[in-house]
């Protein structure tokens, strides 16, 4: 008999989900491609956002090819459980979803334009799954740290809804939070597509273009 793990459909609570550990399962590294530190402390005049849409393998590679992009890393954010790691953030038990952190110069890439890439990347109406891949941690997600960020992308969220529903597709699920911690992914899933040759991620789009203009 099959173990069907219970939080696929639906996220757990604090007290439901998996304790974690007091040690990060990534202790530290530079980009395999752009060579910069993949974790803090970042020059202070950098900007942060934290990614979520499906599997984080393609998504990372989307992000770090965006010109004015400082370094990106693949984790897990949205959740309870400390320091997760891979296997228990795909048991839906700690609650998290599978992110990039996308770290950039504001002054030569904006944040509406890392959320252009990112709505159009992706469908963002599935709810708990991205295409064929199911559960609470392929869950669409945009985590910031301030609140004119949080502003910004519940506009973005408004604007693309609109463009979708034109073209037939349902309300968007997309989670928009502020200050949601980020825990990096472990070694081998940072920069994945770069590192492994023939590596495959099925990160797919609507074709639904964000709108140009406000309607």
């Amino acid at each position: 008999m099959f173990f069907e793990y219970p939080f696929k459909k639906r996220l757990p609570t604090k007290s439901e989900a998996l304790p974690g550990r007091e040690n990060p399962v990534f202790t530290g590294g530079k980009h395999a491609v752009l060579g910069k530190p993949l974790t803090a402390p970042f020059p202070n005049h950098l900007r942060q956002v934290t990614l979520g849409l499906g599997c984080f393998w393609g998504a990372e590679q989307l992000f770090w090819n965006l010109a004015g992009t400082y370094v990106t890393a693949v984790g897990y954010a949205g959740g309870f459980t400390r320091n997760p790691n891979y296997q228990e953030t795909c048991s839906g038990g700690t609650g998290h979803a599978e992110v990039v952190l996308v770290v950039y110069d504001p002054q030569k890439l904006s944040l509406a334009s890392i959320l252009r890439v990112f709505w159009e990347a992706h469908d963002p109406t599935q709810g708990f799954r991205q295409g064929n891949d199911q559960g609470t941690q392929y869950r669409s997600a945009i985590f910031v740290n301030q609140q004119s960020d949080f502003d910004k992308a519940m506009s973005s969220a408004r604007k693309y809804q609109s463009a979708l529903s034109d073209s037939g597709y349902g309300k968007i699920t997309t989670e928009i939070a502020i200050d949601k911690i980020f825990y990096h992914a472990e070694e081998y899933h940072q920069q994945y597509l770069h590192k492994t040759k023939g590596g495959y991620c099925g990160l797919q789009g609507t074709g639904v273009l964000f709108p140009k203009k406000d309607k």
